[in-house]
């Protein structure tokens, strides 16, 4: 796992260095029309405050906040939240990364983050990551939420996953935030976008 990271710094290295505008500009555009700071300013305020009411997503926005830096799980979920399910300019995320990753690096973050996006050199440009099927793979026990999301530390896994689950007195005893959208809503929007419907 290691080496394959490595591997990975090597390749968008390279990349950058054939293609220096890839810093700021799609490797491969598919001419979105990005939902932007100005249009979507709310949805971009809860997804950097870690209140978007998707636990996996939060705690890694949390942690980012406090730490300067996310597990690399987290590198994935957040920007593929923000690229495809809130259709938001995936700049708006890459320079939000940069200002607080204390390893943040240009080359990595730019291009990792149009290969979530679906700018860059991706071959799967319609991949959309289940947000609640990660979060019960990657943190089984909830952990990992429990740790960066103190208003869920009274649910057990996998509910954890799913607070909106809860209903009446329970739910809102949690004080978390409802889901800014709705995943199968963020997920139709974006193929929309894209011109697939499927």
């Amino acid at each position: 796992a290691f080496v394959r990271q490595l591997a990975w710094r090597d390749f968008h290295r390279q990349v950058l260095a054939a293609r220096p505008a890839a810093s700021s500009a799609d490797y491969r555009t598919k001419h979105d029309r990005w939902r932007t700071e100005r249009t979507a300013r709310e949805d971009i305020q809860a997804w950097r405050e870690g209140r978007t009411g998707y636990p996996i997503v939060d705690a890694a926005m949390r942690q980012l906040r406090y730490e300067g830096w996310m597990h690399n799980r987290g590198r994935l979920l957040a920007p593929s939240f923000l690229a495809k399910t809130l259709y938001v300019d995936w700049r708006v995320g890459a320079r939000h990364f940069l200002d607080l990753l204390v390893d943040g690096d240009v080359a990595n973050n730019q291009l990792n983050w149009q290969w979530m996006a679906s700018t860059g050199t991706d071959t799967r440009p319609n991949r959309v990551l289940d947000l609640v099927t990660q979060g019960k793979r990657y943190d089984p026990d909830g952990a990992y939420v429990h740790r960066w999301v103190a208003e869920l530390e009274s649910l057990h896994a996998p509910l954890v996953h799913e607070p909106w689950k809860r209903t009446g007195p329970e739910r809102a005893a949690l004080d978390y935030p409802e889901p800014i959208v709705d995943l199968s809503e963020g997920l139709t929007r974006f193929r929309r976008a894209r011109g697939r419907e499927d």
